[in-house]
């Protein structure tokens, strides 16, 4: 059974797998959120509203980006999970990961290399995954 790498930032969640532990990345999803990408409505500026309506859009893009997860988990497609996200957005997958979704997690790692092409994803893993 593979290994799985999810890439992610608030906007953007790419699925990648390794074969063997020693394998390339291939990249079997991607994921978009592009309401993280639009700009807060003209009121929102100076009344308090401090970006709320953009960690709730990330917050629930997470949650969506953990139920896929949860999906290929059940279905056997990985065996373990490394998880490359954001800083901000690593903490909100972690609070929406089942146990049993984070007793798979391998290991992590807090940078934004969600745009990145997979050699340079795979150099910021272990060697052997």
């Amino acid at each position: 059974m593979p290994t799985w790498v999810l890439v992610a930032d608030n906007s953007r969640a790419r699925f990648f797998m390794a074969e063997k532990p020693a394998s390339p990345l291939a990249e079997v999803q991607d994921l978009a959120y592009p309401e993280a990408r639009l700009h807060e409505g003209h009121g929102a500026h100076g009344f308090g509203n401090d970006g709320t309506a953009k960690q709730e859009g990330a917050d629930r893009f997470a949650l969506m980006v953990c139920n896929e997860l949860e999906a290929a988990r059940n279905s056997g497609s990985f065996r373990k999970l490394y998880v490359v996200a954001a800083p901000a957005f690593l903490g909100m997958l972690r609070k929406h990961q089942s146990p049993a979704l984070k007793q798979l997690v391998a290991g992590e790692v807090d940078k934004n290399l969600a745009t990145q092409d997979p050699s340079t994803i795979r150099k910021h893993l272990p060697d052997y995954l």
